[in-house]
């Protein structure tokens, strides 16, 4: 019997043992820091600020929050309430365990507990429970474990970032953000009483399940706060009588379609720095929002506001509203392709005075005209007869652009756009004048961006860092100086909705057929704005015309950016900038459309440029003067064909040459790629580029 004893006592002492061991290894096994990795993923503003968060992949809203985003208060009534000596202690703290000690003694119950915020965070760590002494004595270890590998910073920090705060909330900032929809460096004593008394009860308390208990919690750390001296008496009676929250709001969603692009680009990014100003994107989407409204069933609204220099996007807002299922509003109609209507009718012109065949005071008609099968009509089926080019684009007259096209080409168009990288497939037809394109409004935008800036070109972009760097070169042209100051110059006189100061914006409008999109875009010295409005399902709706329902919401927006509107630039030098069409050299006073025979029926010789050949690369010369200087050689120009007198131009710019010869002499600027065109007394004309080196 006795022998029987003495085995199973040592069977016992083994068992326990190996228990006490197995405890006493769990005791140091390693911190799990990896708990603390997962975050809401989150998009920022140009300033840093929050438009978008993200749950975690376990479907918590987690924010980090550091000392510095949050208010000294919250602080303050934090270490006064639970833990009085953090900045000094190793992780535990005596005199708290000792004072927890002799209460439960002599209540017998728990009064106060002893743990530290560093033990919090190793529970929270762990996920142990709170109660039990063996998670007491793992929680004790881990906390001095936590005090030797982490500075006090970091590890509250971690419980800024981990302290539950009921149902999904994790951490001060995503409760601050809930509970009040605002930052935590924000919150006031009562805020701030309430933040630090959840976590004791994240459930019990939470403002919409525990609303007695939440209060009498919140009002525990005030009054102890205001016996420690930590806020003042009538500061906490205030507190005390303020309302708490019964309810949480829905985390802020800013630019909501850009955060999901930008979260899909990058995936594993935690934190996404955007170009968006916060404070001009809700005012753009609240305008959005109204306005579609106000236009009727199933309409949406979507623009883009953009920096000229630097192309940064400010406000980016897809839909008139994101969660509005009746509009569709979870699409990006920023990135949808649809018609543009006439908004591409600046750049059919824009090419036409590049190239030196028409002139914002040009002569053209407006009169019934057919292209073989096709005969375009006017937008209000109105002729006007002859109009000046300015009043023809101001007005937007379908039949003088087509005519204008016809003479520019829509290869040309289209290799033009091609060649400054626009990602938009262009039909090579005369219906582009009308509309018979499909582009996006970012791509829009970016057009009349590059107008904004003189011609040339710079994607739109919309995060902060990784913009286009050209290094020695410059962006593409999209068009030549004087072209855009010619456009630009028609555009700030187009007719502008009611209530609207003229001549500050230039702007077009567009309308697609059938009434299924309506455009607007304008810009001034410094901004670009564009704006689409229709039904995402691309079905009509009446009385959807650009200038009454797009340019009103573009305008908007522009008052929305600020009450004074940037000048625009100087005009580049050799302009023709008569006002008069008089004035105006003989072959540029009335549009001619090419002719394949003269009056007489006899074929004449087609006007071309004999020199320099097409894409040739022209070496600059230079000549010693008398004085030692060096003087830049003239380069020869010759032509062949046409009728005398011949117009040269260079970059757009007349070039002074004598008007009965075929010949003409450039003095370059300086190397460089050069666009010449000329063209002769019956309206043709022939053009070519050239590199200067």
């Amino acid at each position: 019997m006795m022998r029987k004893r003495r085995v199973w006592l040592a069977a016992a002492l083994f068992v326990g043992l190996v228990a006490v061991s197995a405890y006493a290894l769990k005791l140091f096994e390693p911190l799990p820091l990896d708990a603390a990795a997962s975050s809401s993923r989150l998009v920022l503003d140009r300033d840093g600020r929050l438009l978008r968060a993200f749950t975690t992949p376990e479907g918590r809203w987690r924010l980090d929050a550091r000392r510095e985003d949050v208010s000294p208060t919250y602080l303050n009534l934090l270490f006064a309430f639970e833990d009085k000596r953090f900045n000094t202690h190793y992780g535990v703290d005596p005199f708290a365990f000792g004072r927890a000690a002799l209460q439960a003694a002599r209540h017998g119950k728990a009064i106060s507990g002893g743990s530290t915020l560093t033990m919090q965070v190793a529970r929270l760590l762990r996920g142990s429970p709170t109660r039990s002494i063996p998670a007491k004595f793992q929680q004790i270890a881990d906390a001095i474990r936590l005090e030797w590998a982490l500075s006090k910073d970091e590890i509250l920090a971690l419980y800024l970032k981990l302290a539950p705060y009921g149902g999904n909330l994790e951490g001060v900032r995503a409760a601050s953000l809930a509970y009040f929809g605002k930052e935590p460096h924000r919150l006031s004593i009562a805020e701030a009483a309430l933040l630090v008394a959840i976590p004791q009860s994240p459930e019990t308390r939470r403002p919409d399940r525990g609303y007695a208990s939440l209060v009498a919690g919140r009002n525990r750390v005030i009054r102890r706060a205001a016996a420690a001296g930590i806020i003042q008496e009538a500061d906490a009676r205030a507190a005390i009588a303020s309302v708490a929250p019964r309810g949480r709001f829905d985390f802020r969603a800013l630019a909501p379609h850009l955060s999901e692009r930008l979260i899909a680009r990058h995936p594993g990014v935690p934190v996404i720095a955007t170009t968006i100003d916060r404070g001009l994107q809700e005012q753009a989407e609240a305008v959005a929002r109204r306005n579609a409204e106000a236009f009727g069933e199933k309409i949406s609204v979507a623009a883009l506001i953009v920096r000229n220099r630097t192309g940064e996007v400010l406000a980016h807002v897809g839909s008139a509203g994101y969660f509005d299922g009746d509009r569709l509003g979870a699409i990006d109609m920023t990135g949808a392709i649809r018609s543009p209507g006439s908004a591409l009718k600046p750049f059919i012109y824009g090419l036409a005075f590049e190239e030196g065949i028409a002139h914002p005071e040009t002569l053209i008609d407006d009169r019934p005209v057919r292209f073989d099968t096709y005969a375009p009509v006017n937008f209000d089926n109105v002729f006007h007869g002859t109009v000046t080019v300015r009043s023809a684009l101001q007005l937007s007259l379908n039949i003088p652009a087509v005519k204008v096209l016809n003479e520019v080409g829509p290869v040309r168009l289209a290799a033009r756009f091609r060649d400054v990288g626009m990602p938009f497939a262009m039909p090579r037809n005369l219906t582009v004048a009308l509309g018979g394109a499909g582009l996006t409004l970012e791509n829009l935008t970016t057009l009349y961006a590059a107008l904004a800036r003189g011609g040339t070109l710079v994607p739109i972009r919309y995060e902060k860092e990784g913009g286009p760097v050209w290094g020695a070169s410059e962006p593409p042209a999209l068009l030549q100086p004087a072209a855009v100051w010619y456009v630009t110059d028609i555009l700030r006189g187009a007719p502008v909705p009611p209530n609207v100061t003229p001549g500050q914006v230039a702007f077009k409008t567009g309308t697609s057929y059938g009434f299924r999109d309506a455009w607007a875009a304008g810009y001034d010295g410094e901004y670009t704005v564009a704006v689409w409005a229709g039904r995402a399902d691309a079905s009509a709706a009446p009385g959807l015309v650009g200038l009454r329902v797009a340019a009103p919401v573009m305008f908007e927006l522009f008052a929305a950016i600020g009450p004074r509107r940037a000048a625009f630039g100087s005009p580049p030098p050799n302009l023709i900038g008569s006002r008069r069409n008089a004035d105006l050299p003989p072959p540029l006073r009335v549009f001619r459309e090419q002719r394949q025979e003269t009056s007489g029926g006899t074929a004449e010789q087609a006007l071309h440029i004999a020199f320099p050949p097409p894409n040739a690369e022209v070496e600059l010369a230079k000549m010693e003067g008398g004085d030692g200087n060096a003087e830049q050689l003239p380069v020869a120009l010759k032509a062949e064909g046409g009728a005398l007198p011949l117009t040269w131009l260079v970059d757009g710019t007349p070039l002074a040459s004598s008007p009965h010869r075929r010949d003409a002499f450039l003095k370059p600027r300086g190397p460089g790629f050069v666009q010449i065109t000329v063209v002769d007394a019956e309206g043709r004309s022939d053009r070519t580029q050239i590199r200067l080196r």
